[in-house]
Formats: structure tokens, C-alpha cells, sequence
């Protein structure tokens, strides 16, 4: 693991938040049965600023010690783990190799549960699960059956030399993977400070149920989802543009746009994919563009 993997990782982040593509590419695999598939991250990043001069030029973060005003040098750098304040164990880049996972190619789907089994706190963050296209047949059984018997998979693989824990699971014919916290990752309610459980008394309890049944609605309004920050946001910015006002532009800036756009349409792609053909040129080419694969 070199010095910039931290800075690296969360440059592939900020790219799959842009420019969404398959992340990892394997195979699903438990007993006999081997589906191949490709992972798609089912979030879209949130809109964000980037920090510039007051000329418009980007920034070059540098690091500094405490007791240095000179800035350091990348081999000045070491990690460290911190066992109380100002007191650290150096963690060379060779022993952080030596820990990682060795590199694997599967999905290890190791049992199913019932859905309702798995608690939403440990679910992390979502990915869907694109079958190849040349083998769908059992991706679809895997699919269905999964759905039909209200099942989730829950399986082990590496991806950027970590071990991941996921819950795999079925929505209208649609393999998705939701990563896990680990136990140790969660508090527990009496660590935030939470009071036991008390007995409440029948008329509360009935106030409470009356009152709920007052605000329940039959199904879940999607617009709600909708984030006003970010939308009046992307308004004040378009109102900027338009009048020119704090438009900067560095001297540097390329000038030339690329001539198609780099977000790709993940249901096209599992709609063909489902359907036994290959993505659409427009899709093969943004979702190849820099991909690692593998990891």
C-alpha cells in the first residue's frame, strides 16, 4: 500500500460520483452455482464546491508539523496509530501489505436469511449487481427465487484490499449488495446515553397509536427524497452563471468539453445486459473509461 492509496481512494470516490462505473467485476459463487456480475455503485454523489484561489486556480494540499513551518515531504509522512494523545505506534506501508486480504475474483455467498432478519443500522452503502451479458440465465433464477422467498445472501469479497461483508438481495429481478457494518463499528444504545425501556401506562399508549394512525399513508412518497438544499443550491449557481457574476475560470482550464456525457444510465445497462446484449456504445464507453477492475 503506497502513501497516496488514502488520497487515491478518495479520488475514486469523488469519480463515482461523477463518472459512475463498475467498480469490481466477479463471480457470485456458492455450491455449484458461479454468476458472473460487475458492481455498480447505486449512489449518486451530492453536489459539492470545490476550494480555488480568489483566481480560480486549484489547490495543492500540503502538510506541515507542528513544530516545523517548512511543509513536509512525502517520505517526511508516516501513519500512525494514535493510543492517546501524542502517543502513536508507527505503522510501516510494508505491514499494512502484509494485512490485506489476498485478491480474490468471488462473491463467497456463504447463507441466506430472511430479509426482515437484518437490522437496517448495519447497512452501509448500496452497489447494484450487473450480470454479464453473455450469462444472465443465472442471475435471473438466482434473482427470482431470492425474491419469491424473501431471502437475503450474505456473502464475503475483497475489493481495494479490504474484506467486505454484504447482504445481498432481490428487487424486481435486480441483484443489489449492501455492504455491512461491522459489530464493532455500531454504539450501542446505552453508549449515546439512551434510558432503559419503561412501562407506559394503557391511555398514553393509546393516545400515541391515535395519533400515529392520524399521519399513516399507504405508500411512500419518493418526493420527499427530493434534497432542497442541493436544489436551490444548483439554482443559485445557475442564476450566477447566467448573470456572470463570480464566474472564475483559471488560465490553465482546458478549454475543450467532452462531446458525450460520462453519466451512464445503470438501468439501460441491466436492461440490455438482462436482455443478452451488450451495452450500447455510449454506455461500453463511459463505463470503461478508467475502470480498475478486480480490486
Amino acid at each position: 500500500m503506497s502513501k497516496d492509496d488514502d488520497t487515491n481512494q478518495a479520488e475514486e470516490l469523488e469519480d463515482e460520483q461523477e463518472q459512475p462505473h463498475d467498480i469490481w467485476s466477479g463471480i457470485i459463487a456458492f455450491g455449484l452455482v458461479s454468476v458472473p456480475v460487475s458492481l455498480f455503485p447505486a449512489q449518486r454523489g451530492k453536489i459539492t464546491l470545490k476550494m480555488v484561489d480568489a483566481k480560480g486556480a486549484p489547490l495543492k494540499r500540503q502538510f506541515f508539523s507542528g513544530n516545523d513551518p517548512q511543509p513536509l515531504e512525502r517520505d517526511d509522512i508516516v501513519r500512525s496509530y494514535e493510543i492517546e494523545k501524542y502517543h502513536y505506534v508507527v505503522v510501516e506501508d510494508e505491514e499494512l501489505e502484509a494485512l490485506e486480504p489476498k485478491k480474490s475474483r468471488e462473491i463467497d455467498l456463504q447463507r441466506f436469511v430472511p430479509i426482515s432478519a437484518i437490522n437496517p443500522i448495519y447497512f452501509e452503502r448500496a452497489y447494484f449487481l450487473v450480470p454479464d451479458s453473455d450469462t444472465t440465465k443465472a442471475y435471473r433464477l438466482l434473482a427470482k427465487s431470492m425474491e419469491d422467498e424473501h431471502k437475503a445472501g450474505i456473502a464475503t469479497f475483497v475489493m481495494h484490499g479490504k474484506d467486505y461483508l454484504v447482504a445481498i438481495v432481490a428487487e424486481r429481478g435486480i441483484l443489489r449488495a449492501e455492504t455491512l457494518r461491522f459489530h464493532d463499528e455500531l454504539r450501542t444504545p446505552e453508549q449515546v446515553g439512551l434510558p432503559p425501556r419503561q412501562a407506559a401506562d394503557k391511555k398514553t399508549v393509546e393516545r400515541m397509536r391515535a395519533a400515529i394512525k392520524k399521519l399513516v399513508h399507504k405508500n411512500f412518497d419518493s418526493e420527499l427524497l427530493s434534497d432542497p438544499h442541493t436544489r436551490n443550491l444548483q439554482l443559485r449557481v445557475k442564476e450566477k452563471l447566467k448573470s456572470g457574476t463570480d464566474v472564475l475560470k483559471a488560465p490553465e482550464e482546458a478549454e475543450a468539453a467532452e462531446g458525450e456525457s460520462n453519466v451512464i444510465d445503470l438501468m439501460q445497462i441491466l436492461k440490455e445486459r438482462l436482455q443478452g446484449r451488450s451495452p450500447s456504445s455510449k454506455s461500453a464507453h463511459s463505463t470503461n473509461r478508467g475502470k480498475p477492475r478486480g480490486r
